[in-house]
């Protein structure tokens, strides 16, 4: 129910290294500039063990924003040896780290981009949701015009916005998946506190992290407590009123473009029942935890 999913997505090559080479292709496919291309590759480098769940560790606006790579990724690529390898193929450090030089990798929601296309059609896959086959014909249905992301028809434009809000409703911001970021966050904070793991192995991987936790569980209850609560063992229940944690999700939506009698269109503009799940999906997902004794 918790640590699960995270745990089987590293298992069968869901992760961040593959979905960083995902947005690699996509932009190098459509005909991006080599400097977008790059910036694709490396634009999730600074991100650590258990994705998102350190932005609740780091206690960055509670979750709302789910920003902490985001705000660290220029100090960190400067600390590994990209800068060097930028450098040596006559390429501006500077200008890679500058997301207003990239339109197509990066835009503010409900926009889509090339990471959030990537994202979408990967776990759309890895999900169940849709097949192979139907991501292929999604992007069969895309094309870049004016350094924008534009659907060639609304029928390819509702499938993808449809199945970005299911993932968003049910993984993204849904109360499993706060139970999910508190429970992780709680046992990594204990663990930091205890220093029986460091700030460093934040940044090594899922398994070397819980391989360390690991050698503690029967030494200390309080350990074992918030591991169990990590892999769904308690019982956790909604409750406003006694609640052991306030928690928030980052909620995204998009809506997307699309050439209507040769005329580029918002979604919402065609469909105005869609700007109203688009305004209300923007707002964070706020959650009151009870785990039950």
């Amino acid at each position: 129910m918790l640590a699960k999913p995270c745990a089987r997505a590293n298992e069968l090559g869901h992760n961040r290294f593959e979905h960083s080479l995902g947005v690699y292709l996509l932009l190098k496919k459509f005909n991006a500039p080599i400097k977008e291309q790059i910036a694709g590759l490396i634009h999730d480098v600074s991100h650590s063990v258990f994705s998102h769940c350190i932005d609740y560790v780091a206690d960055t606006g509670n979750g709302k924003e789910q920003n902490h790579q985001d705000n660290l990724h220029d100090s960190f690529i400067r600390e590994t040896s990209i800068p060097k390898i930028i450098k040596k193929y006559g390429l501006n450090l500077e200008y890679i780290l500058n997301d207003r030089n990239f339109p197509l990798k990066e835009k503010e929601l409900p926009d889509l981009c090339a990471d959030r296309i990537d994202y979408i059609l990967r776990e759309g896959i890895f999900f169940k949701e849709i097949s192979s086959a139907q991501a292929t014909a999604i992007l069969d249905n895309l094309l870049v015009k004016d350094s924008k992301w534009v659907f060639k028809n609304i029928a390819a434009t509702k499938k993808f916005a449809q199945l970005f809000f299911k993932l968003n409703k049910v993984y993204y911001s849904s109360f499993r998946t706060a139970i999910m970021f508190t429970a992780v966050s709680d046992c990594l904070k204990y663990a930091l506190r205890k220093k029986y793991i460091t700030a460093a192995d934040l940044y090594a991987t899922d398994k070397i992290v819980i391989a360390k936790i690991k050698k503690y569980l029967n030494k200390n209850k309080a350990l074992k407590l918030l591991w169990q609560r990590m892999n769904g063992k308690i019982v956790v229940r909604q409750n406003r009123r006694n609640y052991d944690a306030q928690i928030f999700c980052k909620s995204r939506i998009v809506d997307p473009l699309f050439i209507d009698k040769k005329k580029i269109k918002r979604l919402s503009q065609a469909q105005p029942a869609w700007g109203k799940i688009v305004k209300q999906e923007l707002k964070p997902k706020q959650y009151f935890l009870k785990f039950q004794v």
